[in-house]
């Protein structure tokens, strides 16, 4: 026995050394690395980019339905050429002209959402000099109102209204759902590596373990007290120990380095990362689940705006399949002169009002066509939003019942992990004192780590249901708050 006890002091001597080797590790919780991926990662930037692109899609909406002021024209346009005049017996003869032309167009235009048309006030100026003749002339508009609206047409202002903010609050809550799809992310790599490091642990102590044994087994064999076949399983167990411990080690590294490259953490130092045993105190109950999602996920407005696109688009078809008139007037006042102050002198007044239409006579069924393929359409898209809704409420109910059999779970699995590491440290003194065999010994040494790991994925089940609850509903249960899916931009 005194020999058992100086073998097992001797292999348990590298445990001081492998602590050294942390003194420079940096040891994160669950929360801080989601913490740290929430502020640092590829995926939060793209997330943020691609909410930054829907905001500024939807300030270019709103700004078409404020005035546009608007300047063109060309400074100036020289003409050097032959032109054919024709001439008074018929004949034509080519003349030269040298001339150049310099316009302004001053403009102020605003769109009427409610009509689909537009209201439009301007001033123009065009300057005309002939270098042949040395004359120089002037004619414009000091000033023009009018409008120009569409009848019996498709009014698309209408329904950008009704459907570009619901695209702006789904882009929104899609950038929470992002954020939220990040903690579930970080989850599921925090517990890759902290399983790794968890094999890593439990591969250099069953080394030890097999380390000690077997050199305990020496000792025996050489006092007459081990057979030889026993004493080669002992050795062959601390041969696969030792290959276990290599394995696990890059297997650790690996999953260390998926974990930081996720997170955009630059550190060089190793990871330690701490076991999330501390669940929150929550209880779910699946009717509020279901209505937070309906209220807060971005899948919600996606429905509705979804079967006003439909609808959109089955008045766009019928808009133009018939009759399609446009009304133009304008007001203002008109001149020429031989100079630019001229031009406000005397002006004269200028109307134009013109009705245009169109409409087909013979189309041979396309308007038709179009409008039955519009109004299909829009009944694929309502079977599909229906659908979409059925398997919306199923997979919140899933998930909710999936979360409260884990966490019932729970104690199960942590007082299994204790009880085989107990056991298993039972059954190695039971072997020291010749009491156990190596067959046994080795059995609750699976059984054991088995146990451990289990518990440790129990875990991960129950981390990554709770944060893709949160993904699915927007809603913080731990707190009894809303998600915030509101992104401010400057």
């Amino acid at each position: 026995m005194k020999c058992d006890l100086i073998a097992f002091a001797i292999v348990a001597l590298p445990f001081s050394a492998l602590s050294q080797a942390y003194s420079d590790t940096v040891n994160l919780s669950l929360k801080e690395v989601i913490s740290i991926a929430r502020e640092r990662s590829t995926a939060v930037v793209k997330a943020a980019t691609l909410a930054e692109s829907q905001y500024w899609q939807y300030k270019t909406f709103k700004a078409n339905y404020n005035p546009q002021f608007n300047l063109e024209g060309f400074l100036p346009q020289f003409s050097k050429t032959n032109i054919p005049v024709v001439q008074p017996e018929g004949t034509v003869e080519f003349k030269p002209v040298v001339n150049d032309n310099s316009q302004l167009n001053l403009g102020l235009t605003q769109n009427i959402g409610l009509t689909g048309g537009q209201l439009f006030l301007g001033s123009n100026m065009l300057r005309f000099r002939d270098f042949e003749r040395g004359q120089t002339r002037y004619n414009g508009n000091p000033l023009v109102i009018g409008f120009n609206q569409p009848l019996f047409a498709f009014n698309p202002f209408s329904w950008d209204k009704k459907i570009e903010p619901l695209r702006y609050e789904e882009s929104q809550r899609r950038y929470a759902e992002d954020l939220e799809s990040i903690s579930r992310g970080s989850t599921e790599l925090f517990f890759n590596q902290l399983l790794a490091q968890i094999n890593a642990e439990i591969a250099t102590k069953n080394l030890v373990n097999h380390e000690t044994l077997y050199k305990i087994g020496e000792v025996k064999a050489k006092l007459g007290r081990l057979s030889k076949d026993e004493l080669l399983r002992l050795k062959l167990g601390y041969l696969n120990a030792r290959k276990a411990v290599a394995q696990a080690q890059v297997n650790a590294e690996t999953s260390a380095l998926q974990l930081k490259s996720f997170m955009g953490f630059s550190s060089l130092n190793p990871l330690k990362l701490l076991l999330p045993e501390t669940l929150p105190k929550v209880d779910i109950p699946e009717t509020q689940a279901l209505k937070e999602a309906r209220e807060n996920r971005q899948q919600s407005v996606e429905f509705t705006r979804s079967l006003l696109e439909a609808d959109k688009e089955i008045l766009k078809a019928k808009g133009e399949a018939g009759l399609k008139a446009n009304l133009y007037g304008s007001f203002g006042l008109t001149n020429a002169a031989g100079d630019a102050a001229g031009l406000f002198r005397n002006a004269k007044d200028q109307q134009v009002i013109r009705l245009g239409f169109s409409l087909p006579i013979a189309d041979w069924g396309k308007g038709a066509s179009k409008v039955k393929t519009a109004q299909a359409n829009k009944k694929l898209v309502k079977a599909g939003v229906e659908q979409a809704k059925l398997d919306f409420d199923q997979e919140i109910i899933t998930q909710v019942k999936q979360l409260n059999v884990i966490k019932e779970q729970m104690e199960t699995n942590k007082d299994a992990d204790q009880t085989a590491a107990e056991r298993f440290e039972i059954a190695k003194k039971r072997y020291l004192l010749a009491d156990l065999s190596i067959t046994d010994l080795n059995i609750a040494l699976q059984e054991k780590d088995q146990a451990r790991r289990d518990y440790i994925l129990s875990l991960k089940s129950f981390w990554t249901s709770y944060y893709n609850l949160r993904v699915l509903t927007l809603y913080d249960f731990e707190q009894g708050k809303k998600l915030s899916f509101l992104k401010n931009m400057q």
